[in-house]
């Protein structure tokens, strides 16, 4: 009886596993939650969970069932064919993907047809397919973002004509933005590690409502991944392996990521190190961008030696280590607690583009380097739905953390006298974000924010012969502080499927208390302390409206704004050789009046365009001008005699262009993409003349014809750039002739480029995937524009997956 009794349980809970299948994406393999699946008469339904797992046991085996998400093509399927399918039931996404869910422009979900602003939307199949080297590298897959780079270690992303602290980074919705984030070059975005990324949504333009300050030019929002749970009682446990190596900088990359799942606990643990070598350029190209000779120092003295393979440019590798923990507790469906710990330190490593830089044919600097950037997050989120009070349906509570920590250490050629500067920035924020909806047709977002910056700065030099430090002027006011407190509100009109007007509000206010007493010590500053309180509103507009399923149309006006922080209004540093920056106390917000106007057409799933043109002006903006302190155009900083600048509310910009994008699917197979972008700019210079803006990039844009087949996919695409001549440089650009290649007349210009590239992978197994790219198959050496660093030459990348 007991023998029995053991088969007949037995074989009830090897059927009722047998009827539990997974719903999966079928270009990315990633589970689909939320899929409707019913039987022709939709009196029997089930949903998706979370993992896109779902139990049939209430379909009989001869049914024909329909499965029915947003963003997805509807699939007809018998029941009894899932089974011999190894209960796996893959679901094409729409062309066009007007019903994609996307978060970044409000906070909330929202589908993307209810969106009036452009946004880009990467997520993880794409991720995992391109295998960027690091997040920039994401950014730059998009075809939307310009990436600069300085330095291997690097990556500043500019869109339409803004860069740097005139865009917005969000990790999991806490902004990464700090107070000591400057006008040049960031490469913060590194510290993001693309491995734990879910998805990326770019808001192309402002998001000044949603995200306030610094969100002029667009707002980059990563989505890490979140822990899984288990569908039943017992643990569940899933990893990731990954390893990879590429050629042109010796990359050797190892990751692991393990899931532990129970019903209402989940947890998720990541690290990742990346070791890179010296980057190796292309092969044709401009000789401008050859490494020909050096600095090293031997038996303590600085000798200039020859480089015996120049297109390798020395030094330039580093390593960097990703550690990510996340805790999940979900005690009612409608209660969620999301813990995230994010930890990222990198070696030091050269900023090559001031190793390069020469005068009278012999090179200015024996070392400069950033010393180990750290970046570490705490951040908890409690999400709680279906609330249906009085005032919100959903609220969201959000508090961070954050610690970042920033060096820099040169020496001049031959020089026995090492500069050093340290930062770091303790960041504190708190975010409560609100969704209500009033009736079928008004919707309302609101919420408050704020945000507490505390800095330290210290500066020393080190006699290297002598080994006698001594303190030195700090790059910041020690003990500075920054804060911002926000209100916004944000209201949604959806009369119909096919249109939709939103609008919204957000007033800023700023504090900055700056304290220059240890400085004056060095400088003799007219004043020992600065305090700023000032405030912003700032405001938008915009309409989605779609007459057919055929036509869509965009438009949006919005107005942005950045504070002043404590990198302008108390920084002390070298802007170029001869010249220095000194702190300014007269500051305020500057402003951004844009708008957008977008059009989608959509030709029977088949064809595809999206395109936008856009218009921004930039009132009171801050820019680093010559200056006088008391008195004095010229002062001695390092031991040289420099050209006083300070950053000033001294100029205008006005950035305007058009973008387009096209697919078109030939086959289930086979399709074609492509993005072009046209960019243009004035600003004012010093005597108020027009002059072109300095982070309006070349034209550029890329071709992608993408093959799937079962377990195989390709992907052959061409990215390319125009030029910029001499004529069309901004002056800022023309005074760095050491970037750039030199035309006939002996001037720098930007050279155009192209490559050819060649992206595969092959998944193998259920549980192992490998992919290999050959990038820049004819090895062009360029550089990308503004960039102290030419791009890798030809680039062979392997990459091995393994799941378990």
């Amino acid at each position: 009886m007991k023998y029995i009794t053991s088969v007949i349980l037995f074989l009830v809970i090897t059927t009722m596993y047998a009827q539990t299948i997974t719903v999966l994406e079928r270009d990315t393999q990633e589970p689909i939650s939320g899929v409707l699946i019913y039987a022709a008469k939709k009196n029997k339904t089930v949903t998706s969970n979370l993992s896109g797992r779902a139990n049939l046991e209430v379909f009989s085996a001869s049914e024909a069932l329909f499965f029915q998400a947003l963003g997805y093509k509807i699939l007809k399927l018998r029941k009894a064919d899932i089974t011999k399918a190894n209960n796996l039931v893959y679901l094409q996404p729409k062309l066009e993907g007007l019903d994609q869910v996307l978060i970044s422009a409000s906070k909330f979900e929202q589908r993307k047809r209810d969106i009036p602003q452009t946004i880009v939307n990467i997520n993880a199949g794409d991720i995992a397919f391109d295998n960027p080297q690091t997040s920039a590298d994401l950014l730059e897959s998009s075809g939307n973002v310009y990436i600069q780079k300085s330095q291997l270690g690097g990556g500043s992303p500019i869109i339409r004509g803004f860069s740097a602290n005139r865009l917005l980074i969000t990790v999991d919705g806490v902004r990464m933005n700090n107070a000591i984030f400057r006008g040049g070059n960031l490469q913060n975005v590194i510290s993001v590690d693309p491995f734990t990324i879910q998805n990326t949504e770019i808001t192309i333009g402002a998001g000044g409502v949603a995200y306030g300050s610094d969100a002029i030019g667009g707002v980059m929002s990563f989505y890490t991944k979140k822990p899984n749970f288990a569908q039943n009682d017992t643990l569940q446990f899933s990893a990731n392996a990954v390893v990879r190596y590429a050629t042109a900088n010796q990359e050797k990359t190892g990751h692991l990521d393990l899931n532990f799942g129970l019903k209402k606990w989940a947890f998720l643990s990541s690290v990742s190190y990346t070791d890179f070598d010296d980057l190796r350029m292309g092969r044709h190209g401009p000789d401008d961008y050859l490494r020909p000779e050096y600095v090293v120092t031997e038996n303590g003295e600085d000798v200039i030696v020859q480089n015996n393979e120049p297109r390798v440019q020395k030094p330039t590798g580093y390593d960097q280590i990703n550690l990510l923990q996340k805790v999940r507790y979900q005690p009612e469906n409608d209660l969620n607690f999301d813990l995230g710990l994010f930890y990222t330190s990198t070696s030091k490593y050269p900023r090559y583009d001031r190793l390069i830089r020469s005068r009278n044919n012999e090179l200015l600097a024996a070392e400069w380097n950033y010393g180990p950037q750290g970046w570490f997050m705490a951040n908890l989120q409690i999400t709680k739905t279906n609330a249906n009070r009085q005032f919100y349906d959903k609220v969201q509570t959000t508090v961070a953390y954050q610690n970042f920590q920033e060096s820099r250490f040169d020496r001049d050629f031959q020089s026995a006298i090492r500069n050093s500067r340290e930062e770091a920035v303790n960041a504190y924020s708190m975010n409560l974000d609100f969704e209500k909806q009033l009736t079928q047709q008004h919707y309302l977002f609101y919420g408050l924010e704020y945000v507490y910056n505390g800095i330290h700065s210290e500066g020393e030099t080190e006699n290297i012969e002598t080994n006698v430090t001594l303190p030195a002027v700090s790059r910041y006011p020690d003990g500075s502080s920054w804060q911002s407190i926000a209100a916004y509100a944000s209201y949604k009109f959806k009369p119909s499927e096919n249109f939709v007007l939103q609008t919204g509000l957000r007033y800023n206010h700023i504090l900055i208390d700056a304290d220059f007493t240890e400085n004056n010590l060095f400088l003799n500053l007219p004043f020992d302390k600065t305090e700023i309180d000032t405030g912003a509103l700032t405001g938008t507009a915009g309409i989605s409206w779609s007459p057919n399923d055929m036509l869509q149309w965009r438009l949006n006006g919005s107005t942005a704004f950045r504070a002043p922080n404590i990198d302008d209004v108390g920084k002390i540093f070298d802007s170029e050789p001869g010249s220095v920056v000194v702190p300014n106390q007269n500051l305020k917000p500057e402003y951004a009046y844009g708008g957008e106007l977008g059009l989608r057409l959509n030709f029977n799933e088949f064809l595809r365009f999206d395109m936008a043109t856009y218009y921004t002006y930039l009132d009171n903006a801050l820019v680093r001008r010559d200056f006088s302190l008391n008195g004095e155009t010229q002062i001695e900083y390092d031991a040289e005699l420099s050209t006083v600048q300070a950053v000033q509310n001294a100029s205008e910009a006005k950035i305007y262009g058009f973008e387009v994008g096209m697919e078109a699917h030939f086959t289930e197979d086979l399709r074609l993409t492509s993005q072009y972008n046209v960019i243009g700019g004035k600003e004012q210079d010093e005597n108020g003349m027009e002059v072109p803006a300095r982070h309006v990039v070349p034209y550029f844009g890329n071709v992608h014809l993408i093959w799937k087949h079962t377990d195989v996919k390709a992907d052959a695409f061409l990215e390319f750039n125009n030029e910029l001549s001499f004529s069309q440089l901004s002056p800022s650009e023309t005074a760095k002739d050491y970037l750039y290649a030199s035309n006939a007349n002996g001037n720098p210009y930007a050279a155009s480029w192209y490559t050819l590239n060649l992206r595969t992978q092959y998944q193998i197994s259920n549980t192992a995937r490998i992919s290999a790219t050959l990038e820049n198959i004819t090895d062009q050496r360029y550089q990308t524009y503004s960039s102290g660093i030419a791009a890798p030459g030809r680039n062979l990348i392997l990459a091995l997956l393994y799941s378990f």
